[in-house]
């Protein structure tokens, strides 16, 4: 039920619950290739309909055309991996234990374990990725491919954006055949909180700010019977760079890192907030240029504009900073705000002593240079500054991989997900292998991804059958496995040669 008005109702919330808890068990049931068929089915819409879909998102959003069109086709690609994720069938993760009468621990019984749809989800959309983060993105093909209902609480930056995108997922999903209330669409903020509270929903995703994300994350852990809630918060995404890389590529760092940092008016959550260089690094020249070279951009909404200025104001006012390119924002006559780039320079002795104003997160295109001294030792800095991050970067130079250099990159995986050796953090690859998440507060939980195949996991829960008939086990721990779907085996006897591997290597030596 794709609700048409600026508010749902709370009949229409409770309406909405009940459909989608109805939905759920005839969901999780559907054959692999019959959901596969579905999503893909859904990135069909979508593009088909991208011409409409794009002038509504740029009209409400500012985001030029460029930028929703590769959005939206990325959006598309998402539904199609996990398309294939669900046919391939790994991510049930399928193990079978044989009974064993030999055990060594005495009769082992027939043990099979596999991962089972959580139930209804509740996926909050994001105000600065109103396609590849938002209704259809990937927190809502995750959920719909480990066969979960998803009901979205639509984003109030993009309201018509949400209601049209919603109607055609909810055609697709129908005329692919998927239950009733498998898709559907909330709106107002305290209808959300209100859904999230429902005993029906059995989990939460969001992506957005530390202070939304937190009140969520706490609504749902303080509810009678908790639920995982999965949100993308605050990431500063620090950048380091050696004097090797600086000698090499100066003009090439200066350039990458002001692409990086304007990128869609700096309003991504994988934006460079920081870039550690060396003192007398000689960047100021080539990042002025290259910011003085980005044409204004309008931010999302006047509230985050605002938010913009008044968080800029602070940064350039702060002790010990400098303007290497002073950029600006100006307001309209509807309050929307257009930026050009700010980047500001400060000694790492005076980002330490200014840590209070300067390491909290700037929404928007700016991003601050730290200049550190000769020797510093950047591995022991970071724990001084940094919390968890989505992204953390190092530019090295040419075969530069020295102890200082492997220090860095140790500690940086104990504060990000993503560790780049060399490249720029903005533009998250939708592949099976990549990370997207990190650390508190990158995120409210660090061993999940919002993006890549992984990201199913979230809404996932583990159940094992024991001494089951055959015909009482689901399909794919059924021996005729009718799924096709990869299963584990462990039989009878196995127990006897555990622990043999650690003898390998010395079995090897002959």
């Amino acid at each position: 039920m794709t609700t048409t008005s600026a508010v749902t109702t709370a009949q229409d919330l409770d309406t909405i619950a009940a459909r989608a808890a109805a939905a759920a068990p005839r969901f999780a049931d559907t054959e692999p290739e019959a959901r596969a068929r579905a999503l893909a089915a859904v990135a069909d819409a979508l593009v088909a309909n991208a011409d409409e879909l794009v002038g509504i998102a740029g009209a409400e959003t500012g985001l030029t055309e460029p930028r929703l069109r590769g959005e939206l086709k990325r959006t598309a690609v998402q539904l199609r991996l996990f398309a294939d994720t669900i046919v391939d069938g790994a991510y049930l993760d399928v193990r079978i234990d044989a009974a064993d009468p030999d055990f060594a621990l005495g009769r082992r019984p027939d043990v099979r374990r596999y991962l089972v749809p959580v139930g209804p989800v509740v996926n909050f959309a994001a105000s600065n990725f109103p396609f590849a983060f938002s209704v259809a993105g990937g927190d809502t093909a995750a959920a719909l491919a480990a066969g979960c209902p998803v009901i979205v609480k639509g984003h109030s930056g993009h309201p018509e954006l949400s209601r049209r995108t919603a109607e055609i997922v909810t055609a697709a999903l129908a005329g692919a055949g998927m239950p009733d209330g498998v898709f559907q669409l909330v709106t107002g903020q305290a209808e959300g909180v209100a859904i999230l509270r429902d005993p029906r929903v059995r989990a939460g995703s969001f992506t957005g700010s530390i202070h939304a994300g937190r009140l969520l994350a706490d609504i749902a852990a303080a509810r009678p019977a908790p639920i995982p809630f999965y949100g993308e918060l605050g990431s500063v995404n620090p950048v380091f760079v050696t004097r090797s890389a600086v000698d090499e590529r100066a003009t090439e760092i200066a350039t990458g890192y002001v692409a990086s940092v304007s990128g869609s008016a700096g309003q991504l959550c994988t934006k460079p907030g920081f870039l550690f260089v060396p003192e007398s690094h000689g960047l100021d020249g080539a990042i002025a240029e290259a910011a003085a070279s980005v044409a204004p951009h309008r931010l999302l909404n006047p509230r985050i504009a605002a938010a913009y200025a008044e968080r800029r104001d602070a940064i350039i006012g702060t002790a010990g900073t400098r303007v290497i390119a002073p950029g600006g924002i100006e307001f309209d006559d509807e309050d929307q705000g257009w930026a050009t780039p700010t980047i500001v320079g400060v000694p790492a002795a005076d980002l330490v002593a200014g840590r209070d104003t300067l390491l909290e997160e700037c929404f928007g295109p700016l991003s601050i240079v730290v200049e550190y001294p000769p020797g510093a030792d950047l591995a022991a800095l970071v724990p001084r500054l940094f919390e968890g991050n989505l992204t953390a970067t190092v530019h090295a130079g040419t075969g530069e991989a020295d102890a200082a250099v492997q220090a860095l990159v140790r500690v940086l995986t104990e504060h990000a997900g993503r560790v780049l050796l060399g490249g720029w953090p903005t533009g998250v690859a939708v592949t099976p292998a990549m990370q997207h998440g990190g650390p508190w507060p990158a995120t409210t939980n660090d061993s999940s991804t919002s993006v890549g195949t992984a990201a199913i996991a979230r809404f996932l829960r583990p159940v094992a059958y024991q001494d089951a008939a055959e015909e009482l086990l689901p399909a794919p721990l059924q021996m005729a496995n009718p799924w096709g779907v990869p299963q584990r085996f462990a039989g009878p006897g196995e127990c006897g040669r555990w622990g043999e591997l650690t003898a390998a290597p010395a079995g090897r030596a002959g």
